[in-house]
């Protein structure tokens, strides 16, 4: 099994307590989508490198060094720049909330040119590459990053998945996500988000009276439609993947689907109360989906597998999972 390189920003997260600040307690987390999915896989024992720029510092070196023990090869890492790119949000909150603030204008990451990374050296090793939407919402030249990351990438026929995180807040340089992604999209073998993303950033439509009926066989027919539309538009893509997260009160419902070769595959729903941290489950879906198809696991096993594990990263603090796959095995022997 050659080397997963996961190819995006690093990221502080600050997290206020619930008393900021007259208690001034402010928690800082590693972050970053695709730093969460390079962690996950790391911990699960796949070969893992990232590939992002940082600034010459010490933090920076602290950094390096966790991820190193963790497992991930940082060997491709760009001392550049300098600033680390920050966000803030409250504990528990989720990425797409209205108050998050993201500060990561002029950081090292977003300051990369296009041709500063020698991608035929980077994929020395790498079978798959894994990339965001993040990264492109940050500005034109990140974007011409990626597309040429994607170009060796191909030529060398690497598997490349794709997540399709959208940021509202972060697409602000002139160009609409439907202008930028579907020329990046066209070389992913595998896609994964949710039907609101792929609407927003691929122009794959809904059918607005069918998700109104909010019951979940229907959300399951919308999804084959969309995946269904998504391997008609992108001939190289072969797995869709969606995730499908409702918060009720204080309860989250879950659950996962798969399309592949004509088949949809949908997780069981999980029902989550007293969660601890959203954020980062996408991630770990995602991380999910690439060791399920690395490791040649049947479709249902896959979608199971990932969805369990993005459940259950709902209950761990952080941004990044900490559970290893036999507890996330048991757990789905247990729901048998």
């Amino acid at each position: 099994m050659g080397k997963v390189l996961c190819f995006g920003e690093i990221l502080l997260r600050y997290s206020m307590g619930e008393n900021f600040p007259q208690q001034q307690d402010m928690s800082a987390y590693i972050g970053g989508a695709e730093s969460n999915v390079a962690l996950a896989l790391a911990r699960w024992k796949v070969p893992v490198a990232y590939c992002t720029a940082l600034p010459d510092h010490f933090l920076s070196d602290t950094i390096l060094a966790y991820y190193n023990k963790m497992g991930v090869d940082t060997n491709t890492v760009i001392k550049s720049g300098e600033r680390i790119g920050t966000y803030y949000l409250n504990q528990g909150a989720d990425v797409k909330n209205a108050g998050v603030i993201y500060d990561r204008k002029y950081s090292s990451f977003s300051e990369l040119q296009p041709s500063s990374i020698n991608w035929e050296e980077v994929f020395e090793g790498v079978s798959w590459f894994h990339f965001t939407a993040i990264s492109p919402a940050l500005n034109a030249n990140i974007a011409a990053l990626c597309e040429e990351a994607l170009i060796v990438a191909t030529k060398k026929r690497i598997a490349i998945s794709l997540d399709l995180n959208y940021r509202e807040k972060l697409w602000k340089y002139g160009s609409e996500p439907h202008e930028v992604m579907p020329k990046l999209a066209r070389y992913a073998h595998v896609i994964m988000g949710n039907i609101w993303s792929a609407e927003k950033m691929l122009g794959i439509s809904i059918n607005q009276e069918l998700i109104a009926s909010d019951k979940e066989i229907d959300f399951v027919e919308q999804v084959n439609a969309t995946s269904r539309e998504i391997l008609a538009k992108y001939p190289n893509c072969n797995v869709v993947a969606n995730t499908f997260r409702f918060s009720k009160n204080d309860s989250v419902t879950y659950f996962g689907t798969l399309y592949q070769k004509g088949n949809g595959y949908k997780s069981e729903t999980l029902l989550a109360t007293n969660t601890i941290d959203k954020v980062g489950t996408g991630d770990c879906f995602m991380a999910g989906l690439i060791y399920g198809i690395l490791h040649r696991k049947e479709p249902q096993q896959i979608i199971d597998f990932a969805a369990r594990a993005a459940y259950k990263k709902l209950f761990i603090k952080g941004d990044a999972t900490t559970s290893r796959v036999e507890e996330i095995e048991q757990l789905i022997k247990q729901n048998e």
